[in-house]
């Protein structure tokens, strides 16, 4: 089993938050409006320069749709 740091991990877990945004024609505004955030909560997100709480991911999954489960699902890179 490789391990990976948790640097990397909030990186790509960035990544992989912008990219589902983006497939969803959401700016930062709009997907930090329909979590109740302000945009820097999302940008700093996905700039890694946060670790986020469970609660947070919830809110974004919801915002996007989806299961809480499928923002971790992501290729390590």
């Amino acid at each position: 089993m490789n391990m990976i740091s948790g640097d990397v991990f909030l990186v790509q877990l960035g990544v992989h938050i912008r990219q589902l945004r983006e497939r969803k024609n959401l700016s930062q505004q709009n997907l930090a409006d329909m979590c109740n955030f302000p945009k820097s909560t999302i940008a700093r997100i996905e700039r890694a320069e946060m670790n986020t709480s469970v609660k947070t991911l919830v809110k974004i999954a919801n915002a996007f749709e989806i299961e809480p489960k499928e923002l971790l699902d992501f290729q390590i890179k």
